[in-house]
């Protein structure tokens, strides 16, 4: 029985377990918000306001208590700069969770971890995306429609084709029409050729 025993083990060892949410501070720090299954987002939430407390105090003790969790320089300096400051006049309460629902391979419930005082950043960024997603798609239209116009081209040159191809079928037909005349006149070179012989016949005779 886990009577009176704080936090969620998340079937991982202690070690595990801790790099799992260092890991998961770092990226909240760095991005402002994180996606990740609502248990480990609840444990990553607790994790992370204890260090936000830590860099409200802005002493070289704390900076090192917040060195050992975060092994990022970037990212603490962040931590000390940018996000204390907006997280100045704000007592506690520094991130959110936002459930999203069941994950479709394992319906484990996901959830949406985010820094509070944000909200605007995230939405310019979320524009931007939008806008480049806008983008991409006229082109992609632009190129579809610069394919179906050569299409459309080619299949009126396989048009015309064929009418040349007739052209051409009626001039053989003509001229296989003329030929059969002069077979005609080759025969009459026969027929003359065998009264020929007859009369060299008629001469053996004599």
């Amino acid at each position: 029985m886990r009577h009176r025993v704080r936090g969620r083990k998340l079937n991982r060892t202690e070690s595990h377990r801790k790099a799992l949410l260092r890991a998961l501070a770092t990226s909240l720090f760095r991005h402002k918000r994180i996606k990740t299954t609502l248990a480990k987002a609840k444990e990553a939430r607790t994790f992370a306001e204890t260090l936000i407390t830590k860099a409200r105090k802005n002493s070289l003790h704390s900076r090192r208590l917040v060195i050992r969790e975060i092994h990022d320089k970037d990212v603490v300096n962040e931590l000390f700069g940018d996000i204390v400051q907006k997280v100045a006049d704000r007592p506690g309460g520094y991130t959110r969770v936002v459930k999203l629902g069941n994950r479709k391979g394992d319906a484990a419930e996901m959830a949406i971890l985010e820094l509070v005082d944000y909200n605007e950043v995230m939405k310019t960024k979320e524009e931007e995306k939008k806008e480049k997603k806008e983008v991409k798609k006229a082109k992609k239209k632009e190129k579809s429609e610069e394919v179906e116009e050569a299409k459309v081209v080619e299949e009126t040159v396989d048009e015309e084709k064929p009418k040349k191809k007739e052209r051409k079928k009626k001039k053989v037909e003509e001229s296989s029409e003329d030929k059969p005349k002069k077979k005609g006149k080759k025969k009459e070179n026969e027929e003359g050729s065998d009264d020929k012989p007859k009369k060299k016949s008629k001469n053996k005779e004599k």
